[in-house]
């Protein structure tokens, strides 16, 4: 079979690519077994041998032509220091947003935090349950990353006109996302990603501002993942 890849750089393919929402998720009986004994759910992404056999999980049952690694959009909130938590039958929730603390961190800081993220993806890449399949990165899109960092938890129930309120604040969270995102996706190209995709889980709660929010966002991060050589998917849901 094609690897995605390859379907993925303007080259003609007779297959038809599908994709899963959940593809090392809560429907496998093996992760649901993973997951009982760690309910602490950032420590289970960021143990990399539990997320490598995560990850491999599907591919193992299916035979899927990529993986994509088991990890979560907001390890980016978390890498740069809001305190996020997954509460059962709630969802995430996040700390206060200060933004003074999250301007104060670097590179470096944010590498370090993750780095387990990385490990993951640099054992994966040697794995020989991938070989000559695609490994596939991703990142949650600013403004998903931005409504969950200002929200503070899941906006299934919408947002208020208050969120829109301080548009200073809202600008510089996303320059803040723009710079750290893109240093997410760097690490994880290097670390073994052939793929990476862009998950824009709350698109669908826009209803102005669209190039502000969404496209002029997101347009930055493709453009900085082709530059890098690397093929990228959107999902704004």
């Amino acid at each position: 079979m094609t690897p995605i890849k390859e379907c993925l750089i303007n080259k003609s393919t007779k297959i038809n690519p599908v994709w899963l929402m959940r593809q090392a998720g809560r429907y496998l009986p093996e992760f649901k077994e993973i997951r009982k004994a760690n309910p602490d759910f950032i420590k289970l992404c960021l143990n990399h041998n539990l997320a490598e056999e995560i990850t491999l999980q599907p591919i193992k049952r299916f035979g899927f032509d990529a993986a994509i690694i088991f990890s979560d959009i907001l390890m980016i909130p978390y890498g740069i220091g809001q305190t996020v938590e997954f509460k059962r039958n709630f969802g995430p929730s996040l700390g206060a947003l200060e933004l003074n603390k999250l301007e104060s961190v670097s590179n470096e800081d944010l590498t370090e935090k993750l780095s387990p993220v990385y490990k993951l993806l640099s054992n994966l890449k040697n794995s020989n349950d991938l070989k000559n399949k695609d490994l596939i990165g991703f990142v949650g899109g600013p403004w998903t990353l931005l409504v969950y960092m200002v929200n503070k938890v899941s906006p299934k129930n919408g947002l208020s006109q208050k969120f829109f309120k301080d548009e200073v604040i809202i600008d510089e969270i996303l320059n803040l996302l723009d710079k750290f995102i893109k240093i997410h996706i760097e690490n994880q190209i290097k670390a073994g990603a052939t793929i990476i995709q862009i998950f824009d889980s709350w698109a669908g709660l826009i209803q102005n501002d669209f190039d502000k929010f969404l496209y002029n966002p997101t347009i930055s991060l493709v453009n900085h993942v082709k530059n890098l050589g690397v093929p990228v998917i959107c999902f704004p849901r």
